[in-house]
């Protein structure tokens, strides 16, 4: 399967101030997010390949327990703190577009809340990892199988979990839309739970949808915004969308492929971090030891870094076919071409937005390319 051409511009579909609008954006956010990450990695090779971060870890005391608690806390703490102000920033310029309604005390509390979902998670995968690194010279493979089985774990149980804490659901109420839903998932051949309405005018104008949980947790969630945005056959398009993700199995295939590469993962960070230069850099005289959890997670954001742009370009691929399950099902390239342009608005996405940008990270196809691929089904529907 390949991606429809990223088109040279916009086309007729969107407006030229639509366009500058969407480009001001970007160019307001984006060298904020990409110096965020800059930052973030610096800061993971000052404290990872210097002796700095087994200084840091080892200013918590001298018993193992104590030094891997403090490699959890400041692994967790450190990157946040730092990426604050980034985050402040890029929340002041959407602000001024219209995307951000929440208050500054309600982020602050999702922080918060993020920090003690990562504390725990972070803490118990090191005591994990540096207790089998103390036992065995085989903790990788160990280690390898406990990531991937987290990962199975976690996909079954944020739904359940995690999304509740973030935002607030009810049942959409009884009427035609919700009927329309669970038939367009009943055509699919979709068991799903509820259609539920998330929140999500707390914090944001911008509109989605989507289906999360597996078997008798499977349920359709549209976002309030949505709902009170678009016509109900848009609506019924972005469902249509997300079902297409579960029919074709994307999330257990994803679920799948990120256990499989949570597994390998691990296998290439042991070789790494296994090397005795780079454990004389980060200060420690061996991997067992707790005061190389920075040079752990130096080595583990320099892999996810260089595998983003691998997984944008599968992402991509998998949206491609999602959008094409949505035509298929509704058999209404019309109304799909009305509600990309309404999604587009309403986000304040570029239709067609740099190649390299989008290339490295994009991770849905662009707004012009999925028109153009509507229009690949329906050639007779004119432009604009």
């Amino acid at each position: 399967m390949t991606e429809p051409p990223h088109g040279p511009d916009a086309g007729p579909d969107f407006t030229p101030e639509h366009i500058a609008r969407a480009r001001a954006l970007r160019q307001g956010v984006w060298p904020v997010a990409l110096a965020g990450r800059t930052a973030g990695l610096a800061l993971l090779a000052v404290l990872g390949l210097t002796p700095a971060g087994a200084g840091l870890i080892a200013a918590f005391g001298s018993s193992w327990p104590a030094r891997v608690a403090g490699a959890a806390v400041t692994l967790v703490l450190l990157p946040q703190l730092l990426a604050l102000p980034f985050g402040a920033r890029t929340r002041v310029v959407r602000a001024r577009f219209g995307l951000v309604t929440q208050g500054w005390g309600g982020w602050a509390a999702d922080v918060l809340r993020g920090l003690l979902i990562s504390l725990p998670l972070v803490g118990g995968a090191l005591f994990a990892v540096y207790a089998l690194a103390g036992l065995t010279r085989w903790w990788w493979a160990w280690a390898a199988l406990g990531a991937a089985a987290a990962t199975v774990a976690l996909s079954w149980v944020a739904p359940v979990l995690f999304e509740p804490l973030f935002n607030r659901f009810t049942p959409m109420p009884a009427g035609p839309l919700r009927d329309a839903l669970l038939a367009l998932a009943a055509r699919d051949g979709v068991t799903v739970r509820d259609v539920l309405v998330a929140d999500a005018s707390r914090r944001t104008t911008a509109l989605n949808a989507y289906v999360s949980g597996f078997g008798r947790t499977r349920r359709i969630v549209v976002y309030d915004t949505l709902l009170s945005t678009a016509e109900p056959r848009e609506v019924e398009l972005v469902v249509a969308h997300e079902l297409g993700h579960v029919v074709h199995r994307d999330v257990a295939r994803g679920t799948a492929l990120g256990a499989v590469g949570s597994a390998a993962g691990v296998c290439a960070l042991a070789a790494v971090v296994s090397w005795s230069p780079l454990l004389d850099l980060a200060g420690a005289d061996r991997f067992a030891d707790p005061r190389s959890a920075w040079l752990l997670a130096a080595v583990a954001a320099l892999g996810v870094a260089l595998a983003g742009p691998v997984g944008c370009a599968i992402s991509r691929r998998v949206e491609i076919r999602a959008d094409r399950h949505a035509l298929a099902l509704t058999a209404d390239p019309e109304h799909f071409i009305a509600m990309q342009r309404r999604l587009t608005i309403s986000n304040v996405a570029e239709p067609s937005p740099p190649r390299a940008l989008h290339a490295l990270f994009g991770t849905h196809p662009t707004p012009t390319a999925r028109i153009a691929l509507a229009r690949t089904s329906a050639p007779a529907l004119p432009p604009g």
